[in-house]
């Protein structure tokens, strides 16, 4: 800090979970809370990589404001190491680098830098080493929850969980009597099945448990210390009993709506403006006719299911728009591309929430990622499900029993007569019609939260006040 410049009146520090879509919708709050508290002093700690690719200047759409600074923490990869395609080598080579000294040195950069110790630590609530490190700071501690509220009662009952099925678990997708047991014991959870919790939450037989796995079984010995848990969703979203249970638990909670995404959504912009093409693509197709695929960023579709939705868009003759990696257009079925190039359009990478806007959009085929299904809700979009790993069975499973604005596919996995089978029913029959009114009553719902004096709004409101307070 120079001579001239003037200390913040509060300075927090914010820890994001650098894995996957996890920083983006906390830096998103960031910037919300830096506008409504200009006075506060923003710096987010965060690996370089992750820093690199939210600061870019890729991103000079972006504006951040100038009370939010970043702060580059070490990864945890050695020198010349190659990461495999497993995600979660990555995350477990940042836990295993003393993850909590290391913070501190970005903290204590920051603080040093500013003149100003920092009062409140917010951090991705999948770091539960954070409480520790807030306290050394005597800070106090805010961790966000950034899935639905239903995947963080799993962790936090994890130990009653782990009693009753560990013993005899076998792992996601393989059969055992009780899979299809419901968790009716767990408030707010009756709607979900054993088979449906992440990963993380049973562990497998005679597996050693990951790093990862360890830190999220902590959630609910450790989150009761923090002094507020907030929560990118919206309250009329979960079941009261849920509610009720999570409140008990950590007193305050604060449903502060979705982090990816502002509400009201932002008119789109001119077509010509988009550079991927998929906006003036989409013109030209009739109302809620196309179907749009997108799996996100970490998920990996085997070969036999990227088979099979092309071979299904191509029976279908549905106008398709497709998110796909360019290293994924070699694997697709022979003369696909040529059969379909008046039928559909693929792509690397496109603007989702500007894509799920458009009026031509009649479906969304989706692995079930929180922000994927929030997205699709706040436009009406009805969705097929294909979760893949972590949180997305039970997201699925709220989309498909308990909201009713879409279908899972048949079995967990995609086969070219399924899609066939989804796609139709949203599309052509009475059934989707049905779901895309639930989802217009779902989209109305989240609308009203956001808006002025709705409950995100004021959850919002509440968390500024708290961070803003002498």
């Amino acid at each position: 800090m120079s001579l001239t410049e003037k200390p913040p009146q509060k300075h927090v520090a914010v820890l994001p979970f650098p894995f996957g879509s996890h920083p983006v919708p906390l830096l998103n709050l960031v910037r919300k809370l830096a506008h409504a508290a200009p006075d506060v002093r923003f710096s987010f700690i965060n690996t370089a990589k992750s820093n690199h690719s939210l600061f870019s200047a890729a991103k000079a759409d972006v504006t951040f404001p100038p009370n939010i600074k970043a702060y580059d923490l070490d990864d945890g990869i050695p020198v010349g190491h190659v990461l495999s395609e497993n995600p979660l080598e990555a995350v477990e080579l940042f836990l295993n680098d003393s993850p909590a000294d290391n913070v501190k040195r970005g903290i204590e950069a920051a603080v040093a830098e500013t003149g100003k110790s920092i009062s409140y630590l917010f951090s991705d609530a999948f770091l539960t080493f954070a409480g520790d490190v807030a306290e050394s700071f005597h800070a106090a501690w805010i961790p966000v929850w950034l899935a639905l509220p239903s995947s963080l009662s799993s962790h936090v009952y994890t130990d009653l969980l782990r009693k009753r099925y560990s013993c005899n678990y076998v792992g996601a997708g393989a059969r055992r009597e009780d899979e299809d047991g419901t968790l009716e014991f767990i408030p707010g959870l009756s709607s979900m099945r054993v088979s449906d919790l992440p990963e993380e939450v049973l562990v497998l037989e005679n597996q050693e448990e990951s790093l990862f796995s360890r830190a999220l079984a902590q959630t609910g010995w450790v989150l009761p210390r923090a002094t507020a848990v907030v929560m990118s969703c919206c309250e009329e979203l979960n079941p009261p009993l849920l509610n009720q249970d999570l409140e008990t638990k950590f007193g305050k909670v604060l449903n502060v709506g979705f982090l990816t995404i502002s509400l009201p959504p932002p008119p789109l912009p001119p077509s010509s403006s988009d550079l991927t093409g998929c906006l003036s693509w989409l013109d030209e197709r009739k109302a809620r006719s196309v179907a749009y695929v997108s799996f996100g960023t970490t998920a990996y579709l085997p070969h036999k299911e990227l088979t099979a939705i092309a071979e299904a868009l191509e029976a279908s003759g549905i106008p398709f728009l497709w998110s796909l990696k360019d290293n994924m257009k070699e694997l697709l079925p022979g003369k696909f591309l040529e059969k379909t190039s008046s039928q559909g359009k693929i792509v690397a990478w496109t603007n989702q929430t500007q894509v799920l806007a458009h009026t031509s959009i009649g479906v969304f085929v989706t692995h079930c990622g929180c922000n994927s299904v929030y997205e699709g809700m706040v436009f009406g979009v009805p969705m097929i499900g294909r979760p893949f790993f972590g949180d997305q069975r039970m997201t699925g499973r709220l989309v498909e029993e308990v909201w009713k604005i879409g279908l899972i596919v048949e079995g967990g996995k995609l086969t070219k007569g399924g899609l066939l089978k989804s796609l139709e029913l949203i599309l052509d029959h009475k059934i989707g019609k049905e779901m895309r009114e639930k989802a217009q009553s779902l989209k109305d719902i989240v609308h009203k939260a956001a808006s002025p004096g709705g409950s995100a709004t004021r959850d919002f409101s509440n968390l500024v006040e708290l961070i803003s307070a002498s």
